[in-house]
């Protein structure tokens, strides 16, 4: 596995996987400390994600606790791609529609309408999740090789 120095170095790459992808594996620790996983549908803008989800749901009962996640894009279970990093409730009106806007405009798969599952932006069981990675592996098991970039 080579380090890479900047995110630019796999930005192409990952964007280009995690578009075609769509869905992830998330794993959070539970409030006894234990491992919970659920798949998730997140939208990445560079090295940012969004997750949008219910500030009511047991992932966010989790978060509380520790905002610490793993994502697995495995597609391919021989070029799987992991995320780790933390998360954070977005809280600006602006931003949330910004998010929403962003979600139900981009195309389908990658992009949905926030509206099936929410009704509207204003819901109160409608949140987003900001995701920042401190590590980004890019893995071809099949070549020995990959790519990792960690902050």
């Amino acid at each position: 596995m080579a380090d890479v120095q900047t995110f630019n170095d796999i930005k192409d790459d990952f964007l280009s996987a995690v578009e075609k992808i769509v869905w992830c594996n998330m794993a959070t620790v539970d409030t006894k400390g234990r491992p919970r996983s659920r798949v998730v549908h997140p939208i990445w803008e560079s090295s940012t994600g969004w997750i949008l989800t219910s500030p009511q749901s047991l992932k966010a009962k989790h978060l509380k606790q520790n905002n610490h996640i793993s994502l697995a894009y495995i597609a391919d279970p021989l070029k799987p791609i992991y995320i780790e990093g933390s998360v954070k409730w977005v809280e600006s009106a602006d931003e949330k529609q910004r998010l929403w806007d962003l979600f139900k405009d981009t195309p389908e798969p990658y992009g949905y309408d926030p509206a099936a599952f929410f009704g509207s932006v204003d819901n109160p069981n409608f949140g987003i999740l900001k995701v920042t990675p401190w590590l980004i592996e890019l893995y071809d098991l099949m070549g020995g090789t990959g790519r990792k970039w960690k902050v």
